[in-house]
């Protein structure tokens, strides 16, 4: 969880940190308009202007958008030119979107206006920022954007709000008339002038926003992983000398070496682990679920930091089209392609598919009394007359399948639309939304390993866990009891998965280890 105490974050042309974007998006925190960000948006809104007044055409100022451009519209015509296209592109159908997504894409838009690159007014941006202070969160849908040119009709609904328009969510999650909420919140709508429909909807902001909130979801689950991945290898009665740095340092992967790094610090001290190496385990090396456990969530974070990389880009991108340069020119660009963005999204829903698949093959190695080392069968109180996690395996097989549904590219389709003008898309928001799917898979599976697990490690007692490990038993045992007849499971794994989004189960084991890479 980010810092929250500085309850106000800064919006100028400065690029926002993960952080803020997580501060405003996922926990409320109020935005704050500099001084910067308000000289920056005049300036270019005088240069939008005199555009404007020119006979010569400009796109999105003076003419119509995608395939209309060709059309150049009367300077009395120009308003309802904005306010038409908010009304038309606010299209989205199918479920509401998220809170957070809704105002990350909000925040992010709002950032890229106090670029000072998109010609909007400074008064008009101000409104965006009285909306997430107010908490009012326009009603999004699922489907509508194509990611190009960026989240047009998740966007348009958001600006369809400041028109007074459609319908928004209060800060108690109430359904609200926007012309009632805005009034009750003291916001005036706002009248669109000259660009300015096409500056608040023409961004990659609501890919973007769900990459930054799944970035910070998967580090903390990619430790998660490796306390699971720790917690199995030492209950299976596994071996640590496979993650020992010389052997790491001959695949010098940084997220490799981190993982091996979190095993080692975990399986310290482990008298389950001291109890067979004194020459009677026969056994010459582990399973590859286990043994291989950091090459793949090592792989994983690799993949993260370069996901990382290219978020850390965005954030610092003005996407918009056309765009106001520094020398004043306006000009016409591809930037609002989401490619960039939708690439490591769906590189992301892989490595998150993976690191789920290489979690149930340990998990189900414990039920299994051929490859459990003397646990009963399905880690049962009595087998037979009880099934113990027989089928909490089976949620996880049916999660893990969803996820590899999940991990199919959403980048490499391309509809065509606006009349072949735009001939190709990114489908950034589809790989987005199903991201965040696989992100809320990928945790149930990981506290699925973590119960089972948990019940493994206490099955060899008297023999003791690694301090590590037993703290997340015992943080996990404050909701869920140990070993017994069979209970009512599903509330159990609910308890788990409270344990691993929250992390919690990192946070006990790091009140042991410190902290984990």
């Amino acid at each position: 969880m980010p810092d929250t105490d500085n309850a106000v974050v800064d919006i100028g042309p400065e690029p926002l940190s993960f952080d803020e974007v997580v501060k405003v998006a996922r926990y409320g925190s109020a935005v704050r308009l500099t001084e910067d960000a308000i000289a920056a948006m005049a300036a270019a809104r005088g240069r939008v202007e005199e555009l404007a007044e020119s006979p010569t055409p400009a796109y999105g100022i003076s003419t119509g958008f995608g395939a209309l451009a060709t059309r150049h519209i009367d300077p009395e015509l120009r308003g309802k030119l904005q306010r038409s296209l908010v009304r038309s592109h606010a299209a989205g159908s199918g479920p509401e979107v998220e809170t957070e997504v809704v105002r990350a894409l909000m925040l992010l838009r709002l950032r890229t206006l106090a670029t000072g690159h998109t010609g909007i007014r400074p008064a008009t941006a101000k409104v965006l920022a009285g909306l997430l202070n107010a908490g009012l969160t326009p009603v999004v849908h699922e489907y509508g954007s194509l990611g190009c040119s960026g989240d047009l009709a998740p966007l348009s609904h958001v600006a369809l709000t400041l028109m007074g328009e459609g319908v928004v969510r209060d800060a108690g999650g109430e359904l609200w008339d926007t012309a009632e909420a805005l009034k009750r919140a003291g916001i005036e709508p706002v009248e669109l002038s000259a660009k300015e429909g096409l500056a608040l909807i023409n961004g990659t902001d609501g890919m973007l926003g769900m990459l930054v909130l799944a970035l910070t979801d998967l580090t903390g689950l990619l430790k998660t992983a490796d306390v699971t991945a720790a917690m199995s290898v030492e209950a299976l009665l596994g071996t640590d000398a496979v993650f020992d740095p010389a052997l790491q340092l001959l695949r010098p992967h940084p997220g490799q070496a981190a993982s091996a790094a979190n095993m080692r610090a975990l399986l310290r001290d482990s008298a389950i682990m001291a109890s067979h190496r004194d020459g009677s385990c026969t056994r010459v090396q582990d399973a590859y679920s286990l043994r291989c456990a950091p090459q793949v969530a090592g792989a994983a974070r690799d993949t993260l930091t370069h996901a990382a990389t290219v978020a850390g880009r965005e954030l610092a991108s003005a996407v918009d089209n056309p765009v106001v340069l520094p020398d004043g020119r306006v000009e016409s660009n591809g930037n609002f392609h989401g490619a960039p963005v939708g690439y490591v999204l769906d590189f992301l829903a892989i490595a998150a598919a993976d690191v789920a698949s290489m979690a149930e093959r340990r998990t189900d190695r414990f039920l299994d009394v051929a490859r459990s080392h003397g646990l009963p069968a399905f880690l049962a109180d009595d087998p037979g007359v009880d099934s113990g996690h027989m089928i909490a395996q089976y949620t996880q097989a049916a999660i893990v399948s969803e996820l590899k549904r999940l991990a199919v590219p959403a980048s490499v389709d391309s509809i065509p639309s606006s009349a072949m003008q735009e001939d190709h898309v990114s489908m950034g928001w589809s790989a987005a939304r199903k991201l965040r799917k696989a992100v809320d898979g990928l945790t149930r599976v990981l506290a699925i390993e973590l119960l089972t697990a948990a019940r493994g490690l206490d099955l060899r007692a008297p023999l003791k866990a690694a301090p590590a490990t037993a703290a997340v038993v015992t943080a996990l045992r404050e909701t869920v009891k140990g070993p017994g007849p069979d209970r009512f499971l599903a509330p159990e794994i609910e308890a788990a998965v409270r344990l691993v989004a929250s992390g919690g189960a990192v946070s006990a084991a790091e009140s042991v280890t410190g902290p984990l890479a």
